[in-house]
């Protein structure tokens, strides 16, 4: 017959506080003042489809066209979003470029 071992059932932390790691001056720095930008205004979406060799393509007028920008590229400076559904083995991608002017 197995044995019950009897003692402490759950461990009771004295007192104290956690010991934490020592702060150091740097850690002690407060951060930049968060200051509120312009929201930033998007044009239409567009579909661009990426194949493994990271070719893009664009439908136009019923043909797929290369897309003048690669996935990476669209990245610094539009809103880009995968889509779930891939195509021949492409990945979808929507892409919305944002307007030019349109700042208040």
């Amino acid at each position: 017959m197995a044995q019950r071992r009897r003692g402490k059932q759950q461990q009771h932390r004295s007192g104290r506080p956690a010991r934490r790691v020592a702060e150091t001056a740097a850690a002690v720095e407060r951060p930049a003042p968060w200051v509120k930008t312009a929201p930033i205004q998007y044009g239409k979406a567009v579909v661009v489809l990426e194949d493994e060799s990271k070719n893009t393509f664009y439908f136009d007028q019923g043909a797929w066209v290369p897309y003048g920008a690669s996935i990476a590229a669209c990245r610094a400076d539009c809103m880009v979003k995968e889509l779930p559904q891939k195509v021949n083995r492409m990945t979808r991608y929507e892409i919305r470029r944002p307007l030019v002017g349109a700042e208040e």
